[in-house]
C-alpha cells in the first residue's frame, strides 16, 4: 500500500525540493595519522564496527496493538480532563492514542530522512577527510533509522502524519544555509537533540517491547552522532569571531523557541474536530506537555554550552524557557546510558533465544529417550 494512502492528512507535494547552497569540498590529504585527528578516526572506526541490520536485530514478529502502541496512560493525553474527554468512548480513546503515536513516529521518520540528507551534505561540504569518513557512516545510520520507523508505521500502526510545518521550516533553514557547519548545528544539535529526548522519554516509559527495541537501538547510534557533532563544532567555534558566534546563537535561539512552542501535536486534535485555538489552549494547560517540553532540551542545552555557544542572549533565552539549569547536565553520562540500555536489550534477547534452544534440544533428547 502506498504511504500516501495511510496519511491522516494530505502531505501535499510528493517531493519537497530544497535549493542547495554552499560548496563541495575535496581534500587531497589522505594521511589520517596527523596529530589531533585520532578522536574522530576512533569514532569512525566505532561507526563501522557498530553497523547493524534493522531487519534482523529487531524482532518484527512482536505484536503491536495499533490502538495502544505505546501503552500511553490516560493522564498524559492532552484531552484528558477536558469536556471532550467525557464524551469519548473507549474506542475513541484508542483512536486518539493511535493518532498520537502515528504523529510522533511520523515526525521521527521525517526527521531521520532529514538527518540522512544533512549527513550527506556534511560529507560533501566539511573540509576534513576524517569528518567526511565518519559522516558517511552516519548517512547509513540515518537511512537505517528511516527504514525502521517507516516499517513500524506501515506495518504496526497503519497511519502516518505529514511533517510538522515548523520542523520542516527548521530543516529547510538548516539545508539552505551555505556555511558547512550549519547542518551540524541545525540537525545534530537542535533537531536530533530534541528527537533524542523524545526517544528517551518513550523508551523509558513504554511497556511495549517492539517500540522499546526500536528506540533503544536507534539511540545507541545517535550517541555517536552527538559525539561527532560536539567534536567538530567545538574545535571550529574556537576559531570564530564574536559576531560569527552571535549569528549561530541567534539560529539556536530561534530554532529552540520554534520547536518548544510548535511541536505539540495540534494537528492530531484538529483531526478530532477541535478548533486550532482551543487545541493550543489545551496544550498550554497540559502538565505533562510542560514537563515534556522541558525534557526536550535535556540533550540540547548541555551540548550548546559544550561547543562554545553560551553568550548572554542565549543564556537569557534558556532562562526564559526554564531550561538554563540543564546546561550542567552530563552529556557523556546520558550517551553512555543510551549505549548500555541497547546492549542490555541485546543480552536479554540472546539469553532468551539461548534458553529456547536449550529447551528445544532437551525436549528432543527426552522424546528420543522415550522412543
Amino acid at each position: 500500500m502506498s504511504t500516501h494512502d495511510l496519511y491522516a492528512n494530505a502531505p501535499g507535494d510528493q517531493v519537497w525540493q530544497v535549493p542547495a547552497a554552499g560548496s563541495a569540498r575535496f581534500n587531497w590529504e589522505y594521511d589520517l595519522n596527523s596529530a589531533g585527528r585520532d578522536r574522530l578516526l576512533a569514532l569512525y572506526q566505532k561507526g563501522k564496527d557498530k553497523q547493524w541490520d534493522g531487519a534482523k536485530r529487531i524482532d518484527w514478529d512482536l505484536e503491536v496493538d495499533p490502538y495502544d502502541p505505546l501503552g500511553t496512560p490516560d493522564e498524559v493525553l492532552t484531552l484528558h480532563g477536558t469536556r471532550h474527554w467525557a464524551k469519548m468512548t473507549e474506542k475513541d480513546k484508542g483512536t486518539l492514542r493511535r493518532h498520537y503515536a502515528a504523529w510522533q513516529f511520523s515526525q521521527f521518520l521525517h526527521g531521520e530522512q532529514g538527518a540522512m540528507i544533512c549527513a550527506a551534505r556534511i560529507v560533501e561540504s566539511v573540509p576534513d577527510l576524517d569528518a567526511k569518513f565518519y559522516s558517511a557512516t552516519q548517512t547509513m545510520d540515518e537511512a537505517r533509522h528511516a527504514e525502521i520507523y517507516g516499517r513500524f508505521l506501515h506495518e504496526k500502526i497503519g497511519m502516518l502524519y505529514p511533517i510538522n510545518d515548523n520542523l520542516q521550516s527548521l530543516l529547510g533553514d538548516t539545508l539552505r544555509d551555505s556555511r558547512w557547519d550549519m547542518p551540524y548545528l541545525g540537525m545534530q544539535v537542535l533537531i536530533e537533540g530534541l528527537a533524542l529526548a523524545a526517544f528517551g522519554m518513550i523508551r523509558d516509559t513504554t511497556d511495549k517491547p517492539l517500540p522499546k527495541q526500536i528506540l533503544a537501538y536507534v539511540m545507541q547510534d545517535e550517541a555517536r552522532h552527538v559525539a561527532f557533532g560536539r567534536m567538530a563544532l567545538r574545535d571550529y567555534y574556537k576559531q570564530l569571531t564574536d559576531a560569527e558566534l552571535r549569528e549561530r546563537e541567534e539560529f539556536v535561539i530561534e530554532g529552540c523557541y520554534l520547536m518548544r512552542d510548535r511541536l505539540r501535536g495540534i494537528e492530531v486534535l484538529e483531526n478530532f474536530g477541535i478548533p486550532k485555538k482551543e487545541a493550543e489552549e489545551y496544550s498550554e494547560q497540559s502538565e505533562f506537555l510542560h514537563l515534556f517540553r522541558k525534557l526536550l532540551f535535556s540533550r540540547i542545552v548541555p551540548c550548546v554550552k559544550d561547543i562554545g555557544l553560551w553568550g548572554e542572549r542565549l543564556q537569557k533565552a534558556y532562562l526564559d524557557m526554564g531550561v538554563f539549569d540543564l546546561g550542567d547536565s552530563s552529556l557523556d553520562l546520558l550517551m553512555t546510558q543510551d549505549e548500555e540500555i541497547a546492549e542490555a536489550l541485546d543480552r536479554e534477547r540472546f539469553a532468551t533465544e539461548e534458553r529456547e534452544r536449550v529447551a528445544e534440544v532437551t525436549g528432543a533428547i527426552a522424546e528420543g529417550a522415550e522412543g
